[in-house]
């Protein structure tokens, strides 16, 4: 009987072996005759991970014992991450004291998945500087990094990124791996036309490599196709976009992800067609994932609004409003993120029935007093109110909510109480009223805040601060707008808008500092040449209209008389038998049994007819009507005729 040990030796020796699972069953057969064979345990790790089988790899470690985990700490780690427990893998890694330049590799992908996407830039970033690698580890290099930028600008943390990150060099159109990510960074930062030709660069590239077979082609080209169908819709290209669409198989594309990500945008593109309850069931059944394979943060949160949008086309209310409130109390409040926030908005749709306008203010309102952190329900109310043309209730609802968290001690509660969005609602509201002063102060006062923070993400904020106070004449707002523009600088040399906002705060007051950017600023002989300053004079100044928001007109002569004027006149209407040149009967206006015509009908009526007068003789007088409206006949009695009886009183 020939010696296992021997056979897998001999079988490892062959260049050529390219059958993990022949591997297998030599390694298996080796550990089953010595279990302390530590090179056979090591293969059969190996030839468990070449067939994918992550699962069996984690009990054969298990089963091997310390000391060959100590030996395979990369193994280990890669099983770990292909498992989903980056937790683990990642404190794995860590715990090396001298790590190798794989598991760096690997470090920087495990950070990848868990989404830290900051400290997988940065690994990106050292490993070029440490040496060469592998052959062919540049390119993956060039392809992972573009990827990680992608990542942070959906994150909208892509001022972290150098410029050369964000604006890739030509030679990303050389391999069809590097030219998808970049366009995938173009759609984060909303640069879709550019996107759109980068993806099919991406297409063709792929389609012309001859390294590639037929299959793992069509394996390569569905995610292209499934985002350029994306892009196209988002163009509002939607003919292209339906067309690509449906050339798309999804049940071909290989990644778990990318399948719901295409079922997802198959069903968006046709939802006006669909049945909801059928879509529903269908994203039900299409969105099981394990493992490894799990959707990003951002993809995760835009299924579930989509999920909870179907609910309500199908008006389950109740469901929707029942586990959006679940998820906004186990969350963290108050918080800015705008996952919490959007389902503020889908609770206050369920709760309101869909409802549009005062009708939904009147429905929702309350809920504000249950959950007065909740910014996403705020947003809602206050976008109504604008809606419906009456800003007013909206700024005070905002102010009070401001307020609630100045008075808070935490600081996350500041953090909320200054987040650029916020800001930037309470400085619209405030534009719609004219109140400029109010605006610089908000400003002023967030620009303070972030200044002291070493968080990034407020220096769009930052930047429309330091403009909006260079626009006033106060020494304080000056002075806040050349500070906020000295924070700006030391985070960024090269931005020359706060360079010259710099120049521009201390130009007057502080020349020292501010005589060290002047070389960095366009000469301003450059910038006007070419003017002809007569020219400008004899054009003369243009007027800018104003903002401010038009005062309501008060009531009186002269809005009654306009109101008078814009009334409509009503049509005169005329009888069925009027005939034009006809004089009209004067006695009209009197009762029926009034007028000289009158006739009773009947023996009885005759009767009464001539026993209407009685007493002495008639005499007929003519008696003119008032207003010329013609003649009466009026009978009246003569004194001391007839025969009258006295009516007996009381004795």
């Amino acid at each position: 009987m020939s010696d296992p040990a021997a056979a897998l030796a001999s079988l490892l020796r062959a260049a050529s072996i390219q059958d993990h699972d022949e591997v297998l069953k030599a390694a298996n057969a080796a550990v089953k005759a010595n279990k302390s064979d530590l090179q056979a345990q090591h293969t059969r790790l190996v030839a468990l991970l070449k067939l994918d089988r992550f699962d069996d790899a984690l009990r054969a470690l298990a089963e091997a014992g310390d000391k060959l985990e100590k030996e395979c700490v990369l193994e280990k780690a890669y099983t770990l991450y292909k498992t989903g427990k980056l937790d683990e893998a990642e404190k794995l890694i860590k715990s090396t004291s001298e790590p190798t330049r794989a598991l760096r590799h690997l470090a920087a992908q495990v950070a990848y998945r868990a989404e830290k996407f900051q400290d997988a830039a940065a690994i990106y970033r050292l490993l070029p500087d440490e040496g060469e690698g592998r052959d062919g580890e540049e390119n993956d290099l060039k392809i992972n990094t573009l990827a990680t930028s992608a990542q942070l600008e959906w994150e909208g943390k892509g001022h972290l990124l150098n410029e050369e990150e964000r604006k890739p060099s030509n030679d990303v159109l050389e391999a069809f791996e590097t030219a998808y990510n970049a366009a995938c960074g173009c759609v984060a930062r909303g640069d879709l036309s550019k996107a759109s030709v980068l993806l099919k660069r991406a297409r063709d590239l792929c389609n012309t490599n001859e390294d590639l077979t037929d299959e793992e082609k069509k394996a390569e080209l569905l995610p292209i196709m499934v985002q350029h169908a994306y892009v196209l819709t988002r163009l509002g290209k939607e003919a292209e976009a339906l067309a690509l669409q449906k050339s798309i198989v999804v049940a071909d594309i290989p990644e778990a992800p990318t399948r719901v990500v295409a079922q997802n945008n198959a069903m968006a593109l046709g939802s006006d067609e669909q049945n909801p309850y059928l879509t529903s069931r269908l994203i039900e059944t299409s969105t099981s994932l394990s493992g490894n394979d799990r959707m990003f943060g951002y993809q995760a949160a835009v299924l579930g609004r989509n999920r909870y949008a179907l609910d309500l086309q199908a008006q389950k209310f109740a469901g929707v409003e029942s586990a959006t409130a679940h998820k906004i109390s186990s969350a963290t409040s108050p918080t800015a993120s705008t996952e919490i926030a959007s389902l503020g908005v889908i609770s206050a749709a369920a709760h309101a029935h869909m409802q549009t306008g005062k009708d939904a203010i009147r429905e929702i309102l309350p809920m504000l007093e249950k959950r007065p952190t909740d910014i996403g329900l705020l947003l809602t109310i206050i976008q109504l109110y604008v809606q419906t043309q009456n800003p007013g209730p909206a700024l005070s609802l905002l102010q009070t909510f401001l307020k609630r968290l100045e008075t808070a001690t935490t600081p996350d509660h500041e953090d909320v109480r200054y987040a650029p969005g916020l800001v930037a609602v309470a400085v619209s509201l405030y534009r719609l009223q004219g109140r400029q002063s109010s605006i610089r102060t908000e400003l002023a006062r967030a620009s303070k805040h972030w200044r002291a923070e070493s968080d990034d993400s407020a220096i769009p904020l930052l930047r429309e601060a330091g403009v909006e106070l260079l626009k006033s004449t106060s020494a304080d707002d000056l002075a806040s707008a050349g500070a906020t523009f000295e924070n700006l600088v030391s985070k960024s040399q090269n931005d020359k808008a706060a360079i010259a906002g710099l120049v521009a705060s201390y130009a007057t007051s502080d020349f020292a500092k501010v005589e060290p950017y002047l070389q960095h600023l366009t000469a301003v002989e450059r910038l006007t040449a070419g003017i002809d300053p007569h020219a400008l004079l004899e054009a003369g100044v243009a007027s800018v209209a104003t903002t401010t928001a038009p005062l309501s007109k008060k009531r009186g002569a002269d809005a009654d008389a306009d109101q008078a004027s814009k009334r409509r006149k009503k049509k005169k209407r005329l009888p069925k038998d009027y005939e034009e040149g006809k004089q009209p009967d004067p006695e009209r206006w009197l009762p029926l049994r009034d007028r000289s015509t009158y006739r009773p009908k009947g023996k009885k009526g005759k009767k009464r007819a001539q026993e209407a007068t009685q007493g002495g003789m008639v005499k007929e007088e003519m008696l003119e009507l008032v207003g010329g409206a013609g003649a009466v006949k009026v009978e009246k009695a003569t004194q001391g005729g007839g025969n009258k009886k006295k009516k007996k009183g009381k004795k």
